[in-house]
């Protein structure tokens, strides 16, 4: 039976199911449309006279998706004089412009596997190929993995635990699958009732999630405890003229010391002063032990403080040649930890401004106000905080890089996330929220997210919210230390996994098409 879908402007057609299938993702979380926009797009490939036709739906599609996906990224350009706001609204189309060929591939990939007909090898195969395909857009060019299409799944929190055996990317591919499904489905009264009772099992599935209680064990009263501060500073009131205001909103919302040991967790880019010693004396606005006095103050005698911060690197001649973006852990004596952990995953024309021998000419720089580019930390690492055990540390987007969040010789007991997501507009935060869950999924290891105007979250290790603040709302959330599961199977496996998958799909596909 052939299925009737209108497709005289096929690469147009493609181009709108692309911007319809963003909205299942946050905020507004219809992972349904989701769902019947890919199965929809897979039947016009389907119809593709040729390769390049496949390919031209497949990019029309991608730029559709990835441009209304990425619309939070204009906001970013609104705090850099040297990148005029106004490039802003451009950006989102010129990224999805590039991230478009990854749907492309696995569109003309499964294409060379379609039939006279929709059948289960192009299905499978178009699955495979996806998975290969995201995969790729997570690595390539230091890779960009925003909102693989798994993520869909978080509001439906049964599916969304297929992470934890499989990956992000490998679930990604399984949901093309389940699209495709649709599509061999024929017009019969069994089969439809079927799919319809799927569809409502899935529905049943997210509304009980709603209501499922988080994660936990019962607290004791000597039970360690962490605390989230978010200042909510909008990020255009944050400049080095703020840094009274934002520590005297901070040290407001630590709350005091109690019988339990504290672990207080501050954002990223809220302290700009400098916390180490033995810098050059011009480096300082503020001295660093006066600075770290006044958040230790804060701390009772088992309590610990971790912070985002700047950290600067000297040249011989005791010059400022580059700077990191770190995490410091500070003690009820003001000192700091033994290590801090480095930002390894920069955000290009973030952190560091890509082509600078052209783009400085051109009169642009990095979004990140300041004069020198931030270099790499040396990856995922633990920090072993006292009393509190290996703390697990990824600066802002690095989250998002599934299989790339953990030390696998050292895995912690959670991971710690601070972000600015003042950057991310209103679509932005709860879209990288979600990927945060994922994470927790994936490694079966809670995630502390904590930003300063939201979303600030305690994430329990199988990926349910066990408290939040809200978007631009000032507030801190203090719960008993979560507990990590067993190591899930993907947590030591990684992205073997999303190989193993794929080759399975591929292979069945094949032995398919051949029988």
């Amino acid at each position: 039976m052939a299925l009737s879908f209108p497709t005289r402007r096929p690469a147009l057609t493609s181009l709108v199911l692309g911007a319809i299938a963003a909205c299942g993702f946050a905020p507004l979380q219809w992972w349904w449309l989701t769902i019947a926009c890919v199965a929809a797009w897979m039947l016009i490939v389907h119809r593709a006279p040729n390769t390049k036709a496949a390919l031209w739906r497949g990019w029309a599609f991608g730029v559709g998706h990835f441009t209304i996906n990425n619309n939070w990224f204009q906001h970013a350009f609104d705090f850099q004089d040297k990148m005029p706001p106004v490039l802003g609204y451009a950006a989102p189309i010129a990224l999805a412009l590039y991230l478009a060929v990854y749907p492309a591939l696995a569109s003309g990939l499964a294409w060379r596997m379609r039939g006279s007909r929709i059948t289960a090898s192009y299905v499978l195969a178009f699955a495979a190929a996806w998975i290969v395909s995201e995969w790729l857009r997570s690595v390539m060019f230091t890779g960009y993995a925003w909102d693989p299409l798994s993520v869909i799944w978080i509001p439906v929190q049964p599916i969304a635990q297929v992470a934890a055996l499989v990956g992000t990317y490998a679930l990604s591919g399984l949901t093309v699958l389940l699209a495709g499904l649709l599509l061999l489905v024929p017009r019969r009264p069994v089969p439809l009732a079927g799919a319809g009772a799927v569809v409502l099992a899935l529905l049943g599935a997210q509304w009980l999630s709603y209501g499922t209680p988080p994660a936990g064990s019962s607290a004791t009263a000597d039970q360690p405890r962490v605390r989230v501060v978010q200042p909510n500073v909008p990020q255009d009131a944050r400049g080095e003229s703020d840094g009274e205001m934002m520590l005297a909103k901070l040290s407001q919302l630590s709350g005091g010391p109690g019988a339990a040991p504290r672990l207080i967790v501050w954002p990223e880019g809220v302290i700009r002063e400098y916390l180490e010693d033995g810098y050059p004396d011009y480096a300082y606005g503020t001295d660093p032990f006066w600075l770290r006095w006044r958040m230790a103050r804060l701390l009772g005698p088992r309590d610990m403080l971790l912070t985002g911060g700047t950290a600067l690197q000297f040249d011989k001649a005791g010059n400022a040649v580059t700077a990191t973006n770190s995490v410091f852990a500070v003690d009820p004596r003001a000192r700091l930890g033994k290590e801090r952990y480095d930002k390894a995953h920069l955000v290009p024309y973030g952190e560091y401004l890509p082509m600078p021998w052209l783009l400085k000419r051109l009169g642009l720089d990095r979004l990140v106000p300041g004069s020198m580019d931030f270099a790499e930390g040396p990856g995922p690492r633990a920090l072993d905080i006292p009393g509190f055990g290996a703390i697990g540390i990824q600066i802002c987007y690095e989250i998002i890089f599934s299989g790339q969040v953990v030390d696998r010789s050292q895995r912690p007991r959670m991971i710690f996330n601070p972000s600015n997501d003042a950057w991310f507009g209103k679509w932005g935060p709860p879209q990288h929220l979600a990927q945060a869950r994922m994470r927790a999924i994936e490694e079966g290891l809670p995630v502390i997210r904590a930003t300063p105007n939201g979303i600030s979250a305690v994430i329990a290790a199988d990926g349910t919210l066990i408290a939040t603040v809200p978007h631009e709302q000032a507030g801190a959330i203090e719960v008993p230390l979560p507990a990590p599961a067993p190591p899930t199977l993907f947590s030591r496996l990684g992205n073997w996994l999303a190989a193993i998958v794929a080759i399975l799909l591929g292979a069945t596909a094949i032995a398919i098409r051949r029988r």
